[in-house]
Protein backbone atom coordinates (compact mmCIF):
# COMPACT_ATOMS: atom_id res chain seq x y z
CA UNK A 1 0.00 0.00 0.00
CA UNK A 2 1.18 3.15 -1.23
CA UNK A 3 1.51 5.99 1.26
CA UNK A 4 -0.84 8.29 -0.74
CA UNK A 5 -3.04 4.85 0.08
CA UNK A 6 -2.73 4.56 3.42
CA UNK A 7 -3.34 8.53 4.44
CA UNK A 8 -6.48 9.09 2.04
CA UNK A 9 -9.25 10.72 3.42
CA UNK A 10 -11.84 7.36 2.25
CA UNK A 11 -8.92 5.13 4.67
CA UNK A 12 -9.08 7.86 7.30
CA UNK A 13 -12.42 7.83 7.72
CA UNK A 14 -12.83 4.24 7.46
CA UNK A 15 -10.31 3.94 10.49
CA UNK A 16 -12.09 6.64 12.23
CA UNK A 17 -15.64 5.03 12.02
CA UNK A 18 -13.87 1.32 13.12
CA UNK A 19 -12.53 3.52 16.41
CA UNK A 20 -15.60 5.67 16.88
CA UNK A 21 -17.98 2.34 17.02
CA UNK A 22 -15.38 0.50 19.73
CA UNK A 23 -15.38 3.37 21.97
CA UNK A 24 -18.01 6.25 21.43
CA UNK A 25 -21.85 4.78 21.95
CA UNK A 26 -24.28 6.09 19.40
CA UNK A 27 -25.56 8.45 22.34
CA UNK A 28 -21.91 10.38 22.88
CA UNK A 29 -21.69 10.28 19.10
CA UNK A 30 -24.68 12.48 18.00
CA UNK A 31 -24.48 14.87 20.95
CA UNK A 32 -21.14 15.77 19.42
CA UNK A 33 -22.29 15.93 15.96
CA UNK A 34 -25.28 18.29 17.17
CA UNK A 35 -22.69 20.50 18.64
CA UNK A 36 -20.52 20.34 15.10
CA UNK A 37 -23.98 20.93 13.37
CA UNK A 38 -25.01 23.69 14.73
CA UNK A 39 -22.01 25.64 14.82
CA UNK A 40 -21.79 25.18 11.17
CA UNK A 41 -25.77 26.13 11.47
CA UNK A 42 -24.62 29.30 12.68
CA UNK A 43 -21.76 30.06 10.20
CA UNK A 44 -24.34 29.84 7.77
CA UNK A 45 -26.49 31.97 9.00
CA UNK A 46 -24.13 34.54 9.53
CA UNK A 47 -22.83 34.19 5.81
CA UNK A 48 -26.16 35.20 4.61
CA UNK A 49 -26.82 38.17 7.10
CA UNK A 50 -23.63 39.57 6.34
CA UNK A 51 -24.05 38.83 2.28
CA UNK A 52 -27.34 40.25 2.12
CA UNK A 53 -26.28 43.40 4.51
CA UNK A 54 -23.27 44.04 2.40
CA UNK A 55 -25.42 43.61 -1.33
CA UNK A 56 -28.36 45.90 -0.04
CA UNK A 57 -26.14 48.39 1.63
CA UNK A 58 -24.35 49.00 -2.51
CA UNK A 59 -28.17 49.11 -3.99
CA UNK A 60 -29.18 51.45 -1.59
CA UNK A 61 -25.60 53.86 -2.04
CA UNK A 62 -26.42 53.71 -5.51
CA UNK A 63 -30.51 54.21 -4.77
CA UNK A 64 -29.90 57.51 -2.91
CA UNK A 65 -27.29 58.71 -5.29
CA UNK A 66 -29.25 58.12 -8.34
CA UNK A 67 -32.72 58.49 -7.35
CA UNK A 68 -35.05 55.55 -6.79
CA UNK A 69 -37.23 55.96 -10.03
CA UNK A 70 -34.16 54.51 -11.94
CA UNK A 71 -33.30 51.90 -9.48
CA UNK A 72 -36.30 50.60 -7.71
CA UNK A 73 -37.65 49.81 -11.35
CA UNK A 74 -34.68 47.02 -12.26
CA UNK A 75 -32.72 46.61 -9.02
CA UNK A 76 -35.21 43.02 -8.33
CA UNK A 77 -34.81 42.36 -11.66
CA UNK A 78 -31.09 42.34 -11.46
CA UNK A 79 -31.15 40.37 -7.94
CA UNK A 80 -33.20 37.48 -9.37
CA UNK A 81 -31.72 37.66 -12.45
CA UNK A 82 -28.39 36.50 -10.96
CA UNK A 83 -30.01 34.19 -9.18
CA UNK A 84 -31.26 32.20 -11.79
CA UNK A 85 -28.22 32.27 -14.05
CA UNK A 86 -26.06 31.09 -11.31
CA UNK A 87 -28.43 28.16 -10.54
CA UNK A 88 -28.65 27.69 -14.69
CA UNK A 89 -25.00 27.78 -15.47
CA UNK A 90 -23.00 27.40 -12.34
CA UNK A 91 -25.43 25.14 -10.18
CA UNK A 92 -27.00 23.09 -12.98
CA UNK A 93 -29.38 21.72 -10.83
CA UNK A 94 -32.79 23.19 -9.27
CA UNK A 95 -32.79 25.00 -5.94
CA UNK A 96 -35.85 23.99 -3.93
CA UNK A 97 -37.46 26.38 -1.28
CA UNK A 98 -35.78 26.40 1.78
CA UNK A 99 -38.13 24.91 4.73
CA UNK A 100 -40.60 22.66 1.89
CA UNK A 101 -37.04 21.08 0.48
CA UNK A 102 -36.36 19.76 4.50
CA UNK A 103 -39.39 18.43 4.68
CA UNK A 104 -39.16 16.64 1.24
CA UNK A 105 -36.20 15.09 2.13
CA UNK A 106 -37.35 13.83 4.97
CA UNK A 107 -40.35 12.25 3.51
CA UNK A 108 -39.12 10.97 0.17
CA UNK A 109 -35.35 11.30 0.27
CA UNK A 110 -34.55 9.32 3.49
CA UNK A 111 -33.23 12.92 4.79
CA UNK A 112 -30.81 13.10 2.20
CA UNK A 113 -30.09 16.29 0.76
CA UNK A 114 -27.88 17.21 -2.23
CA UNK A 115 -24.53 18.53 -1.00
CA UNK A 116 -24.56 22.08 -3.28
CA UNK A 117 -27.69 23.05 -0.67
CA UNK A 118 -24.98 23.62 1.88
CA UNK A 119 -23.78 26.73 -0.57
CA UNK A 120 -26.29 27.23 -3.17
CA UNK A 121 -28.95 28.49 -0.74
CA UNK A 122 -26.73 31.01 0.81
CA UNK A 123 -25.65 32.59 -2.97
CA UNK A 124 -28.99 32.74 -4.27
CA UNK A 125 -31.04 34.41 -1.88
CA UNK A 126 -28.32 36.57 -0.95
CA UNK A 127 -28.66 38.03 -4.12
CA UNK A 128 -32.68 37.67 -4.06
CA UNK A 129 -33.29 39.95 -1.32
CA UNK A 130 -30.03 41.88 -1.18
CA UNK A 131 -31.64 43.43 -4.61
CA UNK A 132 -34.94 44.07 -3.13
CA UNK A 133 -36.95 40.54 -3.33
CA UNK A 134 -39.45 41.03 -0.56
CA UNK A 135 -38.69 37.67 1.12
CA UNK A 136 -36.55 36.68 4.11
CA UNK A 137 -33.97 34.48 4.88
CA UNK A 138 -35.08 31.86 7.13
CA UNK A 139 -36.23 29.58 5.04
CA UNK A 140 -32.92 29.20 2.89
CA UNK A 141 -30.75 29.57 6.38
CA UNK A 142 -32.76 26.49 7.45
CA UNK A 143 -32.15 24.43 3.93
CA UNK A 144 -28.63 25.56 4.67
CA UNK A 145 -28.09 24.08 8.01
CA UNK A 146 -30.59 21.05 7.01
CA UNK A 147 -28.12 20.54 3.97
CA UNK A 148 -24.99 20.40 5.95
CA UNK A 149 -26.79 17.86 8.82
CA UNK A 150 -27.63 16.07 6.14
CA UNK A 151 -24.19 15.46 4.64
CA UNK A 152 -22.45 14.83 7.70
CA UNK A 153 -25.13 12.09 8.56
CA UNK A 154 -24.25 10.51 4.78
CA UNK A 155 -20.54 11.18 5.89
CA UNK A 156 -20.64 9.02 9.42
CA UNK A 157 -22.96 6.25 7.40
CA UNK A 158 -25.76 7.15 10.16
CA UNK A 159 -29.02 5.29 10.04
CA UNK A 160 -32.34 6.94 8.97
CA UNK A 161 -33.16 7.87 12.38
CA UNK A 162 -29.82 9.68 13.14
CA UNK A 163 -30.07 11.73 9.92
CA UNK A 164 -33.97 12.29 10.66
CA UNK A 165 -32.42 14.02 14.25
CA UNK A 166 -29.52 15.65 12.53
CA UNK A 167 -31.91 17.27 9.72
CA UNK A 168 -34.06 18.45 13.06
CA UNK A 169 -30.32 19.65 14.93
CA UNK A 170 -29.58 21.71 11.88
CA UNK A 171 -33.24 23.23 11.50
CA UNK A 172 -33.14 24.27 14.60
CA UNK A 173 -29.97 25.80 14.89
CA UNK A 174 -30.29 27.57 11.62
CA UNK A 175 -33.76 28.96 13.14
CA UNK A 176 -31.72 29.91 16.53
CA UNK A 177 -29.11 31.68 14.79
CA UNK A 178 -30.87 33.67 12.30
CA UNK A 179 -33.80 35.06 14.83
CA UNK A 180 -31.07 34.57 18.16
CA UNK A 181 -34.39 32.46 19.59
CA UNK A 182 -32.99 29.02 21.05
CA UNK A 183 -36.34 28.71 22.44
CA UNK A 184 -38.24 29.13 19.69
CA UNK A 185 -35.91 27.27 17.16
CA UNK A 186 -36.66 24.32 19.14
CA UNK A 187 -40.04 24.52 19.32
CA UNK A 188 -40.00 25.19 15.35
CA UNK A 189 -38.11 22.18 14.56
CA UNK A 190 -40.94 19.86 16.81
CA UNK A 191 -44.23 21.77 15.33
CA UNK A 192 -43.11 23.09 11.37
CA UNK A 193 -40.77 20.05 10.62
CA UNK A 194 -42.97 17.59 12.28
CA UNK A 195 -40.13 15.95 14.14
CA UNK A 196 -41.73 13.04 16.83
CA UNK A 197 -38.80 12.44 19.19
CA UNK A 198 -38.22 10.66 21.75
CA UNK A 199 -37.34 12.65 25.32
CA UNK A 200 -33.43 11.81 24.89
CA UNK A 201 -33.47 13.14 21.32
CA UNK A 202 -33.80 16.47 22.76
CA UNK A 203 -30.79 16.74 24.11
CA UNK A 204 -29.26 17.14 21.16
CA UNK A 205 -31.70 19.40 19.64
CA UNK A 206 -30.66 21.60 22.73
CA UNK A 207 -27.06 21.37 22.63
CA UNK A 208 -27.07 22.36 18.43
CA UNK A 209 -29.64 25.48 19.29
CA UNK A 210 -27.68 26.31 21.85
CA UNK A 211 -24.07 26.24 20.17
CA UNK A 212 -25.62 28.16 17.06
CA UNK A 213 -27.05 31.34 19.17
CA UNK A 214 -23.59 31.17 20.36
CA UNK A 215 -21.65 31.41 17.42
CA UNK A 216 -24.78 33.87 16.00
CA UNK A 217 -23.27 36.19 19.29
CA UNK A 218 -19.97 35.87 18.30
CA UNK A 219 -20.36 37.52 15.02
CA UNK A 220 -23.59 39.54 14.97
CA UNK A 221 -23.96 40.32 18.64
CA UNK A 222 -26.26 39.34 21.80
CA UNK A 223 -28.97 41.91 20.91
CA UNK A 224 -32.21 40.60 19.99
CA UNK A 225 -33.98 40.88 16.35
CA UNK A 226 -36.30 43.21 17.60
CA UNK A 227 -35.47 45.35 20.41
CA UNK A 228 -39.29 46.71 22.11
CA UNK A 229 -39.41 48.80 25.37
CA UNK A 230 -43.02 47.12 27.19
CA UNK A 231 -44.25 50.00 28.70
CA UNK A 232 -47.73 48.75 28.53
CA UNK A 233 -48.27 45.20 30.39
CA UNK A 234 -51.47 42.98 29.41
CA UNK A 235 -54.87 44.54 31.11
CA UNK A 236 -58.06 42.26 31.27
CA UNK A 237 -59.81 45.31 30.13
CA UNK A 238 -57.50 44.41 26.38
CA UNK A 239 -59.04 40.78 26.41
CA UNK A 240 -61.50 40.95 23.64
CA UNK A 241 -59.49 43.03 21.66
CA UNK A 242 -56.75 40.69 21.41
CA UNK A 243 -59.25 37.78 20.89
CA UNK A 244 -60.63 39.95 17.85
CA UNK A 245 -57.00 40.54 16.37
CA UNK A 246 -56.57 36.29 16.77
CA UNK A 247 -59.68 36.34 14.54
CA UNK A 248 -58.35 39.28 12.50
CA UNK A 249 -54.46 37.63 12.10
CA UNK A 250 -56.35 34.62 10.90
CA UNK A 251 -58.26 36.13 7.85
CA UNK A 252 -54.88 37.60 6.94
CA UNK A 253 -53.15 34.28 6.84
CA UNK A 254 -55.78 32.74 4.73
CA UNK A 255 -55.39 35.56 2.46
CA UNK A 256 -51.79 35.17 2.47
CA UNK A 257 -51.63 31.26 1.79
CA UNK A 258 -54.58 31.35 -0.86
CA UNK A 259 -53.09 34.42 -2.52
CA UNK A 260 -49.39 32.62 -2.56
CA UNK A 261 -50.96 29.32 -4.13
CA UNK A 262 -52.29 31.59 -6.99
CA UNK A 263 -49.56 33.45 -7.65
CA UNK A 264 -47.56 30.39 -7.85
CA UNK A 265 -50.15 28.81 -10.45
CA UNK A 266 -49.77 31.81 -12.68
CA UNK A 267 -46.41 31.43 -12.43
CA UNK A 268 -46.63 27.85 -13.53
CA UNK A 269 -48.35 28.78 -16.90
CA UNK A 270 -44.92 30.86 -17.90
CA UNK A 271 -43.27 27.65 -19.15
CA UNK A 272 -40.38 30.28 -20.01
CA UNK A 273 -38.15 31.10 -17.25
CA UNK A 274 -37.17 34.45 -19.30
CA UNK A 275 -40.83 35.66 -18.90
CA UNK A 276 -41.15 34.51 -15.63
CA UNK A 277 -38.41 36.40 -14.70
CA UNK A 278 -39.24 39.66 -17.47
CA UNK A 279 -42.50 39.58 -16.14
CA UNK A 280 -42.39 39.10 -12.42
CA UNK A 281 -39.03 41.12 -11.92
CA UNK A 282 -40.87 44.10 -13.27
CA UNK A 283 -43.99 44.24 -11.35
CA UNK A 284 -42.35 43.74 -8.29
CA UNK A 285 -39.98 46.83 -9.47
CA UNK A 286 -43.11 49.03 -10.06
CA UNK A 287 -44.02 47.66 -6.52
CA UNK A 288 -41.02 48.63 -5.34
CA UNK A 289 -41.24 51.91 -6.75
CA UNK A 290 -44.66 52.58 -5.25
CA UNK A 291 -43.88 51.32 -1.83
CA UNK A 292 -40.35 51.10 -1.03
CA UNK A 293 -41.01 49.82 2.55
CA UNK A 294 -41.55 45.80 0.45
CA UNK A 295 -38.14 46.47 -0.52
CA UNK A 296 -36.11 43.19 0.93
CA UNK A 297 -36.89 41.40 4.21
CA UNK A 298 -38.40 44.51 6.35
CA UNK A 299 -36.68 44.30 9.46
CA UNK A 300 -36.02 48.18 9.27
CA UNK A 301 -40.51 48.75 8.95
CA UNK A 302 -40.53 46.22 11.45
CA UNK A 303 -38.63 47.74 14.08
CA UNK A 304 -40.87 51.31 13.18
CA UNK A 305 -43.59 49.74 13.29
CA UNK A 306 -43.21 47.95 17.21
CA UNK A 307 -41.97 51.71 18.27
CA UNK A 308 -45.93 52.64 17.02
CA UNK A 309 -44.46 54.58 14.12
CA UNK A 310 -46.50 54.36 10.54
CA UNK A 311 -44.32 57.11 8.65
CA UNK A 312 -43.12 54.76 6.21
CA UNK A 313 -45.74 54.73 4.25
CA UNK A 314 -45.72 58.34 3.45
CA UNK A 315 -42.20 57.95 2.16
CA UNK A 316 -42.93 57.77 -1.66
CA UNK A 317 -43.47 61.69 -2.80
CA UNK A 318 -46.94 60.36 -4.61
CA UNK A 319 -47.93 60.18 -0.94
CA UNK A 320 -46.26 62.45 1.35
CA UNK A 321 -49.03 65.05 1.68
CA UNK A 322 -51.27 62.65 3.59
CA UNK A 323 -49.66 62.08 6.76
CA UNK A 324 -51.57 64.31 8.75
CA UNK A 325 -55.12 62.38 7.29
CA UNK A 326 -55.66 58.96 9.37
CA UNK A 327 -57.68 57.48 7.38
CA UNK A 328 -55.45 57.70 4.49
CA UNK A 329 -52.79 56.11 7.06
CA UNK A 330 -55.10 53.37 7.39
CA UNK A 331 -55.63 52.61 3.89
CA UNK A 332 -51.90 53.17 2.84
CA UNK A 333 -51.32 50.24 5.48
CA UNK A 334 -53.93 47.88 4.63
CA UNK A 335 -52.67 48.42 0.70
CA UNK A 336 -48.82 47.54 2.24
CA UNK A 337 -50.15 44.45 4.20
CA UNK A 338 -52.04 43.54 0.74
CA UNK A 339 -49.14 44.25 -1.34
CA UNK A 340 -46.30 42.53 0.65
CA UNK A 341 -48.32 38.99 -0.28
CA UNK A 342 -48.03 39.64 -4.07
CA UNK A 343 -44.63 41.00 -3.79
CA UNK A 344 -43.43 37.77 -1.93
CA UNK A 345 -45.05 35.38 -4.29
CA UNK A 346 -43.94 37.18 -7.09
CA UNK A 347 -40.25 37.26 -5.76
CA UNK A 348 -40.89 33.65 -5.51
CA UNK A 349 -42.60 33.07 -8.91
CA UNK A 350 -40.04 35.18 -10.62
CA UNK A 351 -37.15 33.01 -9.91
CA UNK A 352 -36.37 34.49 -6.67
CA UNK A 353 -34.87 32.11 -3.71
CA UNK A 354 -36.12 32.92 -0.08
CA UNK A 355 -38.67 32.54 2.78
CA UNK A 356 -42.00 33.50 4.23
CA UNK A 357 -41.03 34.16 7.79
CA UNK A 358 -39.67 37.78 7.20
CA UNK A 359 -42.71 38.70 5.13
CA UNK A 360 -45.48 37.23 7.35
CA UNK A 361 -43.32 39.13 10.59
CA UNK A 362 -43.80 42.39 8.04
CA UNK A 363 -47.67 41.64 7.35
CA UNK A 364 -48.40 40.35 10.93
CA UNK A 365 -46.40 43.86 12.72
CA UNK A 366 -48.36 45.71 10.34
CA UNK A 367 -51.77 44.53 10.75
CA UNK A 368 -51.42 44.61 14.36
CA UNK A 369 -50.73 48.60 14.04
CA UNK A 370 -53.59 49.04 11.45
CA UNK A 371 -55.83 47.27 14.08
CA UNK A 372 -54.91 49.58 17.27
CA UNK A 373 -55.13 52.64 14.71
CA UNK A 374 -58.21 51.71 14.03
CA UNK A 375 -59.70 51.16 17.64
CA UNK A 376 -58.03 54.29 18.78
CA UNK A 377 -59.30 56.11 16.20
CA UNK A 378 -62.88 54.90 16.33
CA UNK A 379 -62.95 55.75 20.19
CA UNK A 380 -63.55 52.44 21.33
CA UNK A 381 -60.73 51.47 23.69
CA UNK A 382 -57.17 53.56 23.78
CA UNK A 383 -55.12 50.09 23.42
CA UNK A 384 -50.86 50.47 22.67
CA UNK A 385 -50.58 50.23 19.14
CA UNK A 386 -46.78 48.82 20.07
CA UNK A 387 -48.45 45.48 22.10
CA UNK A 388 -50.51 45.06 19.23
CA UNK A 389 -48.21 45.28 16.39
CA UNK A 390 -45.79 42.96 18.28
CA UNK A 391 -48.67 40.06 19.54
CA UNK A 392 -50.07 40.75 15.79
CA UNK A 393 -46.99 39.27 14.48
CA UNK A 394 -46.97 36.20 16.57
CA UNK A 395 -50.99 35.66 15.19
CA UNK A 396 -49.22 35.55 11.78
CA UNK A 397 -47.00 33.13 12.19
CA UNK A 398 -49.30 31.21 13.86
CA UNK A 399 -52.03 31.48 10.94
CA UNK A 400 -49.59 31.34 8.30
CA UNK A 401 -47.17 28.36 9.29
CA UNK A 402 -49.70 26.88 11.37
CA UNK A 403 -47.70 26.68 14.08
CA UNK A 404 -49.25 28.19 17.01
CA UNK A 405 -46.20 27.31 19.69
CA UNK A 406 -43.97 29.07 17.03
CA UNK A 407 -45.73 31.83 16.78
CA UNK A 408 -45.69 32.56 20.89
CA UNK A 409 -42.42 31.56 21.42
CA UNK A 410 -40.73 33.07 18.39
CA UNK A 411 -42.04 36.58 19.10
CA UNK A 412 -41.49 36.10 23.05
CA UNK A 413 -38.02 35.57 22.02
CA UNK A 414 -36.91 37.80 19.15
CA UNK A 415 -38.45 40.67 21.16
CA UNK A 416 -37.84 40.02 24.86
CA UNK A 417 -41.40 40.72 24.80
CA UNK A 418 -42.40 37.85 27.48
CA UNK A 419 -44.36 40.41 29.53
CA UNK A 420 -46.70 39.90 27.07
CA UNK A 421 -46.71 35.78 26.97
CA UNK A 422 -50.73 35.76 27.62
CA UNK A 423 -51.87 37.64 24.79
CA UNK A 424 -49.68 36.34 22.81
CA UNK A 425 -51.16 32.69 23.72
CA UNK A 426 -54.53 34.03 22.69
CA UNK A 427 -54.11 35.62 20.12
CA UNK A 428 -51.71 32.74 18.30
CA UNK A 429 -54.44 29.86 19.20
CA UNK A 430 -57.48 31.56 17.91
CA UNK A 431 -55.41 32.76 14.58
CA UNK A 432 -54.35 29.30 14.07
CA UNK A 433 -57.92 27.61 15.20
CA UNK A 434 -59.10 31.21 12.12
CA UNK A 435 -56.92 30.21 9.13
CA UNK A 436 -57.18 26.26 9.78
CA UNK A 437 -60.99 26.60 9.62
CA UNK A 438 -60.40 27.56 5.98
CA UNK A 439 -57.11 26.54 4.75
CA UNK A 440 -55.86 22.87 5.59
CA UNK A 441 -52.46 23.08 4.79
CA UNK A 442 -50.04 25.59 5.24
CA UNK A 443 -47.90 26.82 2.89
CA UNK A 444 -44.81 24.63 3.70
CA UNK A 445 -47.05 21.52 3.37
CA UNK A 446 -49.95 22.40 0.72
CA UNK A 447 -47.86 20.53 -1.83
CA UNK A 448 -46.11 17.48 0.26
CA UNK A 449 -50.28 17.25 1.85
CA UNK A 450 -51.64 16.55 -1.85
CA UNK A 451 -49.06 14.26 -2.73
CA UNK A 452 -49.42 12.49 0.20
CA UNK A 453 -46.32 12.98 1.36
CA UNK A 454 -46.64 15.07 4.31
CA UNK A 455 -44.94 13.92 7.77
CA UNK A 456 -47.24 14.53 10.92
CA UNK A 457 -46.67 13.59 14.69
CA UNK A 458 -48.78 10.93 13.79
CA UNK A 459 -46.66 7.31 13.74
CA UNK A 460 -48.71 5.67 11.35
CA UNK A 461 -49.13 8.53 9.12
CA UNK A 462 -45.33 8.88 8.89
CA UNK A 463 -44.52 5.17 8.34
CA UNK A 464 -47.44 5.54 5.30
CA UNK A 465 -46.03 8.69 3.51
CA UNK A 466 -42.24 6.95 3.70
CA UNK A 467 -42.96 3.66 2.79
CA UNK A 468 -42.14 2.76 -0.86
CA UNK A 469 -44.60 0.77 -2.59
CA UNK A 470 -41.93 -0.17 -5.44
CA UNK A 471 -39.97 -2.15 -2.54
CA UNK A 472 -43.03 -4.49 -1.39
CA UNK A 473 -43.60 -5.93 -5.12
CA UNK A 474 -43.12 -10.04 -5.20
CA UNK A 475 -42.30 -11.39 -8.40
CA UNK A 476 -42.19 -14.81 -7.92
CA UNK A 477 -46.01 -15.68 -9.11
CA UNK A 478 -45.98 -17.79 -12.52
CA UNK A 479 -46.40 -16.58 -15.90
CA UNK A 480 -48.85 -17.13 -18.56
CA UNK A 481 -48.65 -16.56 -22.17
CA UNK A 482 -51.67 -15.02 -23.78
CA UNK A 483 -52.33 -18.01 -25.93
CA UNK A 484 -51.56 -20.70 -23.87
CA UNK A 485 -53.95 -23.56 -23.74
CA UNK A 486 -55.41 -25.29 -19.92
CA UNK A 487 -52.93 -27.66 -21.31
CA UNK A 488 -49.96 -25.49 -21.00
CA UNK A 489 -51.35 -23.65 -17.30
CA UNK A 490 -51.85 -27.73 -15.91
CA UNK A 491 -48.04 -27.51 -17.08
CA UNK A 492 -47.19 -23.84 -14.72
CA UNK A 493 -49.51 -25.02 -11.96
CA UNK A 494 -48.05 -28.49 -11.74
CA UNK A 495 -44.54 -26.37 -10.43
CA UNK A 496 -45.64 -22.92 -9.06
CA UNK A 497 -46.32 -22.47 -5.56
CA UNK A 498 -48.66 -19.03 -5.51
CA UNK A 499 -52.05 -19.31 -6.42
CA UNK A 500 -52.24 -16.43 -8.63
CA UNK A 501 -51.07 -16.66 -12.17
CA UNK A 502 -51.11 -13.29 -14.54
CA UNK A 503 -51.54 -13.71 -18.23
CA UNK A 504 -49.35 -11.87 -20.13
CA UNK A 505 -48.06 -11.30 -23.86
CA UNK A 506 -44.86 -10.84 -25.29
CA UNK A 507 -44.79 -7.36 -24.82
CA UNK A 508 -45.08 -7.69 -20.76
CA UNK A 509 -48.22 -6.55 -20.76
CA UNK A 510 -50.89 -7.68 -18.66
CA UNK A 511 -54.35 -9.28 -20.13
CA UNK A 512 -55.84 -11.05 -17.38
CA UNK A 513 -55.03 -13.23 -14.24
CA UNK A 514 -56.31 -17.01 -13.49
CA UNK A 515 -57.41 -18.13 -9.95
CA UNK A 516 -56.25 -21.25 -8.80
CA UNK A 517 -60.12 -21.86 -7.32
CA UNK A 518 -61.85 -20.84 -10.47
CA UNK A 519 -60.02 -23.83 -12.45
CA UNK A 520 -59.75 -25.95 -10.06
CA UNK A 521 -62.81 -28.26 -10.84
CA UNK A 522 -61.32 -28.64 -14.69
CA UNK A 523 -57.68 -29.38 -14.15
CA UNK A 524 -58.45 -32.71 -13.73
CA UNK A 525 -60.46 -33.16 -17.28
CA UNK A 526 -57.68 -34.02 -20.01
CA UNK A 527 -60.02 -33.83 -22.61
CA UNK A 528 -60.14 -29.85 -22.36
CA UNK A 529 -56.80 -29.42 -22.28
CA UNK A 530 -55.86 -28.35 -26.42
CA UNK A 531 -59.55 -26.74 -26.70
CA UNK A 532 -59.75 -24.45 -23.57
CA UNK A 533 -58.07 -21.50 -24.12
CA UNK A 534 -56.82 -19.27 -21.01
CA UNK A 535 -58.40 -16.13 -22.26
CA UNK A 536 -61.00 -17.98 -21.98
CA UNK A 537 -60.35 -18.25 -17.96
CA UNK A 538 -58.43 -15.47 -16.88
CA UNK A 539 -60.61 -12.19 -15.44
CA UNK A 540 -59.10 -8.50 -15.72
CA UNK A 541 -58.05 -7.54 -12.20
CA UNK A 542 -60.60 -4.69 -10.62
CA UNK A 543 -58.09 -3.45 -8.17
CA UNK A 544 -54.95 -2.85 -9.27
CA UNK A 545 -51.82 -0.60 -8.11
CA UNK A 546 -48.93 1.33 -9.85
CA UNK A 547 -45.61 1.52 -8.26
CA UNK A 548 -45.97 5.18 -7.73
CA UNK A 549 -48.68 5.35 -5.62
CA UNK A 550 -48.15 5.57 -2.19
CA UNK A 551 -48.56 3.40 1.31
CA UNK A 552 -51.51 4.83 2.06
CA UNK A 553 -53.52 4.13 -1.07
CA UNK A 554 -52.49 0.34 -0.91
CA UNK A 555 -54.03 0.25 2.31
CA UNK A 556 -56.89 1.56 1.61
CA UNK A 557 -57.28 -0.78 -1.41
CA UNK A 558 -56.46 -3.38 1.03
CA UNK A 559 -59.23 -2.29 3.16
CA UNK A 560 -62.13 -1.91 0.58
CA UNK A 561 -61.24 -4.83 -1.83
CA UNK A 562 -60.53 -7.32 0.58
CA UNK A 563 -58.21 -9.09 -1.39
CA UNK A 564 -54.81 -10.31 -0.27
CA UNK A 565 -53.13 -9.77 -3.22
CA UNK A 566 -52.88 -6.57 -5.41
CA UNK A 567 -51.78 -6.23 -8.28
CA UNK A 568 -48.96 -3.89 -9.29
CA UNK A 569 -48.91 -2.59 -13.04
CA UNK A 570 -47.00 0.12 -14.43
CA UNK A 571 -48.60 1.65 -17.55
CA UNK A 572 -50.30 -1.58 -18.62
CA UNK A 573 -47.17 -3.57 -18.28
CA UNK A 574 -47.56 -6.23 -15.21
CA UNK A 575 -45.09 -5.98 -12.39
CA UNK A 576 -46.00 -8.13 -9.15
CA UNK A 577 -47.93 -9.01 -6.83
CA UNK A 578 -47.81 -6.90 -3.18
CA UNK A 579 -49.34 -9.62 -0.81
CA UNK A 580 -51.30 -8.14 2.26
CA UNK A 581 -49.21 -9.81 4.93
CA UNK A 582 -45.87 -8.92 3.41
CA UNK A 583 -47.07 -5.32 3.17
CA UNK A 584 -48.25 -5.22 6.77
CA UNK A 585 -45.07 -6.91 8.35
CA UNK A 586 -42.81 -3.99 6.56
CA UNK A 587 -45.25 -1.32 7.66
CA UNK A 588 -44.69 -3.31 11.37
CA UNK A 589 -40.79 -3.32 10.86
CA UNK A 590 -40.85 0.08 9.36
CA UNK A 591 -43.05 1.60 12.69
CA UNK A 592 -40.19 -0.06 15.27
CA UNK A 593 -37.13 1.27 13.51
CA UNK A 594 -38.10 4.19 12.99
CA UNK A 595 -39.96 4.58 16.41
CA UNK A 596 -36.54 3.06 18.38
CA UNK A 597 -33.86 5.33 19.84
CA UNK A 598 -31.16 6.64 17.92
Amino acid sequence: MSLRDKFSPEKILRNFLKWRLRHISNRQFMMFLSILVGIASGLGAVAIKNSVHFISVLVQDVINSEGPAYIYLFSPVVGILLAVLFIKFILKRPVRHGIPNVLYALSKRGGRIRPHNTFSSIVTSSLTVGFGGSVGLEGPTVSTGAAIGSNIGQLFHLNFRQITLLLGCASAAAMSAIFKAPIAAIVFALEVIMLDLTLTAIVPLLMASASAVLTSYLFMGQQVLYPVNITETFEINDLLFYILLGIVTGMVAVYFTKTYLYIEKLFEKLKSARNRLIVGGLALGVLLFFFPSLYGEGYDVINRVLSGDASFVFEQDLFAGLQYYWPAMVGLILMVIGLKVVASSITFGSGGVGGIFAPTLFIGANTGLLFAIIINQLGFQEISEQNFALVGMGGLIAGVLQAPLTGLFLIADVTGGYELFLPLMITATISFATAKTFVKNSVYHHQLAQRKELLTHDKDQVALALMDVSKLIETDFSIIPLNATLGDLVQVVSKAHRNLFPVVDEKGILHGMVKMDDIRDIIFKPELYDTTMVQDLMYMPEYYISPDDSMEDLVEMFRTSGRFNIAVIDKGKYLGFISRANAFTAYRNFVKRFSGEY
